[in-house]
């Protein structure tokens, strides 16, 4: 039997970078993955579908060139190549990745992994005992029981990143993060889609400017909106039948996405042999990312908490330093998410509804973008920064961006909330010019009503 002081079960952005924490601190690693290092964000998620993205904005943003003073010919997309051009980036960040694992000295054991006991799993042909072992076996798309769904042409996320052809228009079950995303991809290669949500409004959740921005965005780059709407069956010809506002409508496309969410990947590890609890299907964990099981943790996807990468980042090293005898916490209040749209989506912490469920006395501040320099110098109008403030004691509560390079921004909002920062501190920070990011400096600015850029 292979003896190890940590193993980590699960390959993924938090698995991986546990391994790698782990036997940086000094302890004899061994990371379990039984398909490729990366897990879903690297192989089939973030990464594939940033790369599709930046293709289909790319071939977007053609179609505005003779406002820029550029004259064209003719010009086309071949998917094919893209999808060529996605897996190629995959593929190099897996190598790396790889490397990074073996390079810090931690080993991998490419098998399926199942508890056997507190201290014990099978690897394939291996049996592996370690004092600490780490849980991060992530997520899969999840399905719901709609008559048809079976059909082919529907596919999940994993089916859409495969592709190889562009649908001629696309049918999107689902208004939330991945469903923005790939309306966003084909809208932007000049195809129809229809998204068909069931909640009020698409992005529900988020701040409702955000929400209302977005829909309108969407919706000039011909997108068509179905919101309160529940699906009823999947017709052939892939007609996604609907009832909203008591009629029964239908939406046809030659392809249709299941943008439903994810699930926890937790079947069939071995989780009632080690005695670790769980709760509707995730793993029940502590601050410290501990199981009921003080020697077992468990980290992304699987927890329930955030479904995030950088979430499964944060959680693989806290609960890496705790393996090694450390006492490290989880801090939730400033996870950044963020939607690569265009122009792209990012909050951070509360919302303006949020912090007054809360109890908070709120102030904002608010910034178009149509008011930025650099944001018109590139070609885009539309969009804003929200900052959400204590009244009383000024300290930044939330941020919501809709920009270009909004993911790129929301760090130093995410930095504030963390550290206690007032939004009169945020404002004082001198910001470049002409950059996207003096929106949020005007944003605090205008919390105070001291914006000099707007009326």
């Amino acid at each position: 039997m292979k003896q190890y002081e940590v193993a980590v079960i699960g390959g993924g952005p938090g698995g991986y970078i546990a391994a790698i924490r782990a036997a940086q601190l000094g302890k004899k690693t061994v990371l379990v993955e039984r398909q490729d290092l990366g897990g879903t964000c690297l192989n089939r998620g973030c990464i594939p579908t940033k790369a599709l993205l930046h293709s289909a904005e790319s071939y977007g943003a053609l179609s505005g060139a003779k406002s820029l003073g550029i004259t064209l010919g003719e010009y086309a997309f071949q998917y094919k190549k893209m999808a060529k051009r996605k897996d190629k980036v995959v593929k190099q960040l897996r190598s790396g990745v790889e490397n990074l694992v073996s390079g810090h000295g931690a080993d991998i054991l490419r098998a399926e992994a199942v508890l056997t006991g507190p201290h014990t799993f099978r690897a394939g042909e291996e049996e592996v005992e370690a004092d600490q072992i780490i849980l991060a076996t992530g997520s899969f798309p999840a399905s719901i029981p709609i008559p048809g769904a079976d059909k082919p042409g529907v596919l999940n996320s994993d089916g859409v990143l495969a592709l190889e052809e562009c649908p001629e228009s696309v049918v999107i079950i689902g208004g939330g993060v991945i469903g923005v995303e790939f309306a966003t991809l084909f809208a932007d290669l000049g195809k129809p889609v229809t998204i068909v949500e069931m909640l009020p409004s698409i992005l529900y959740g988020n701040d409702t400017d955000v929400c209302a921005t977005m829909t309108g965005l969407l919706k000039d780059k011909g997108v068509t909106i179905h919101t309160g709407a529940k699906v009823l069956e999947i017709q052939d010809g892939l007609a996604c039948v609907f009832e909203k506002d008591g009629q029964t409508l239908r939406a046809e496309g030659q392809l249709a996405v299941m943008a439903t969410g994810r699930k926890p990947d937790t079947a069939g590890l071995g989780l009632e042999a080690a005695g670790v609890e769980t709760e509707r299907g995730f793993v029940k964990v502590d601050e410290e990312m501990r199981t009921n099981i003080p020697h077992i943790y468990a980290i992304g996807d699987i927890t329930g908490k955030q479904q995030l990468a950088h979430v499964a980042t944060a959680q693989g090293v806290t609960a890496a330093h705790n393996a090694v005898g450390e006492h490290r916490h989880m801090d939730y209040s400033a996870v950044p998410g963020c939607i690569y749209s265009t122009p792209e989506i990012a909050c951070v912490g509360l919302t303006e509804e949020k912090a007054r469920e809360a109890g908070y006395a709120v102030r904002t501040g608010r910034f178009n973008v149509s008011g930025n320099g650099r944001s018109l110098a590139i070609g885009c109008q539309d969009g804003f920064a929200k900052l959400v403030a204590d009244a009383d004691t000024g300290k930044v509560l939330g941020c919501h961006i809709v920009a270009p390079h909004a993911t790129e921004m929301i760090g130093e909002a995410g930095m504030a909330i963390r550290y206690g920062l007032t939004a009169e501190e945020l404002g004082e920070v001198i910001h470049a010019h002409p950059t996207v990011s003096e929106i949020l400096m005007e944003a605090a600015h205008d919390i105070d009503g001291l914006c000099c850029h707007k009326l």
